[in-house]
């Protein structure tokens, strides 16, 4: 059997590759999976269970994706993000196999605000997909040759974000649904596997978000979902049709709706820096539920709590369980059929990565390289805590070597210069974990 393809929260079985296409389609696994029964790592060190690590050319915040022996990732390079990377290391031995560039055709001043090779890849047995905040859609051939380029900038005009666009692709047979949503236009967008060629477009009003759609099963069928400040919608996957909206929410521009089940997922926000969402935001942090009667589609939040303060983390089911997690370390947990609240409580250190679930255990990745493994139930219990690194011998962290136009702006980039943990990706017996500009492959010692 060959090594399952399961990106940062992907909750699934050992699977085969066809296996693993059908059950993964995009950021965050695209829809619910079990994972009981995957055996990963539940204590590493520096100096234990790393089985290999390795600087990356640039700085990425996608999560990685494994298909095989490949281990992909993205990353961006220059004062202006001119360079695209696309690299591929073996997964057992850590070797790069293979580093495709590509010249971004929309070039913007590298900085910590802004986003940096964000979205998160697909693959599938025909290779890999990235697309990068630049606009540029790349499809690579597993041994790393150009199968297709086509840059969004071109076909629908540039992105205008002062923080960059974020939102990951997720694919469905022969198509990859990116979603643009920022002050410019607008847009969900399917594209051809084959070629890149466009299959549709719906346009959408402008606004500043950087969730990524999931797709969501209805029964026989699929819908795509995108939760994006200011509304919930689900467009038909074969049309781009817009088939339902909610607008009573508020502050979801930073997580993604995870699938839970048929017509379900969990949808999250926060009040931002500035607090302008505060109220709706309280309202808009729960289980969402979709269904079809003879008035149409009827969407509406199953249960709501005003508890959870997400930051970039979005919410997971696990073992009947509800949890968030944000950017102070504070773990929320409820049941997740009721939204009773089942636990608050906080773990050492902040968060920005989505949590996985996998077995008896929830492991919680903290920013700065401590994963903290929590026992999956209802009583809040630590199993392990596991640093990455140490401030000795920290990561290679290559930060943009242009300076901020503003001491506040200067002061802030503290915050942001450190190294951070963005993404995980998880096969049976190994943990691969991603900073910026360095990844790690945690691995169990053979007995």
């Amino acid at each position: 059997m060959k090594r399952a393809l399961i990106p940062l929260i992907l909750l699934a079985l050992q699977l085969t590759l066809a296996q693993a296409q059908d059950r993964w389609t995009g950021f965050l696994g695209g829809r619910p999976q079990p994972a009981d029964g995957l055996s990963v790592p539940t204590a590493w060190s520096p100096t234990e269970n790393i089985a290999w690590s390795r600087e990356t050319p640039g700085y990425g915040q996608s999560s990685p994706v494994i298909w095989d022996d490949h281990v992909y990732l993205t990353a961006v390079e220059g004062p202006n993000k001119e360079t695209l990377h696309v690299l591929c290391f073996s997964l057992e031995t850590g070797e790069l196999l293979w580093d495709h560039t590509h010249a971004s055709t929309f070039p913007e001043k590298s900085s910590v605000y802004i986003s940096r090779a964000a979205p998160t890849p697909v693959v599938d047995a025909q290779g890999i997909y990235a697309y990068f905040e630049s606009g540029d859609v790349i499809a690579l051939a597993h041994d790393g040759s150009s199968r297709w380029a086509v840059s969004l900038t071109e076909r629908f005009g540039p992105p205008e974000n002062e923080f960059g666009l974020a939102a990951s692709p997720v694919q469905l047979d022969d198509r990859l649904f990116i979603l643009v949503d920022n002050d410019g236009p607008s847009y969900l967008t399917a594209l051809g596997k084959n070629d890149g060629q466009e299959r549709w477009t719906t346009k959408r009003t402008s606004r500043r978000s950087w969730s990524s759609p999931m797709l969501v099963p209805f029964g026989d069928s699929v819908q795509i979902v995108c939760s994006s400040d200011g509304s919930v919608d689900g467009y038909d996957v074969e049309t781009g049709k817009q088939l339902w909206t909610y607008t009573e929410v508020g502050g979801n521009t930073s997580t993604s709706p995870v699938p839970v089940g048929v017509g379900t997922f969990m949808v999250a926000a926060s009040p931002g820096r500035d607090g302008k969402n505060a109220e709706l935001a309280r309202k808009s942090n729960g289980l969402f539920q979709v269904q079809h009667g003879a008035d149409g589609w009827q969407p509406a939040f199953a249960w709501t709590s005003d508890k959870p303060t997400p930051s970039w983390a979005s919410p997971i089911v696990h073992r009947g369980l509800a949890y968030w997690v944000n950017r102070r370390g504070v773990v929320y947990c409820f049941d997740a059929k009721t939204g009773e609240t089942t636990y608050t409580e906080r773990i050492p250190q902040s968060c920005w990565a989505t949590p996985v679930g996998v077995g008896d255990h929830l492991y919680v990745f903290g920013r700065d390289g401590l994963t903290t493994v929590l026992a999956a139930g209802p009583e809040f219990r630590i199993v392990a805590e596991n640093t990455l690194w140490t401030e000795e011998a920290p990561p290679a962290n290559h930060l943009p070597t242009n300076k901020e136009e503003t001491e506040e702006r200067r002061r802030a980039a503290a915050m942001f210069s450190r190294p951070t943990v963005y993404g995980v990706a998880l096969v049976e017996g190994t943990i691969v974990l991603r900073t910026g500009s360095q990844v790690y492959c945690i691995r169990a010692a053979s007995e």
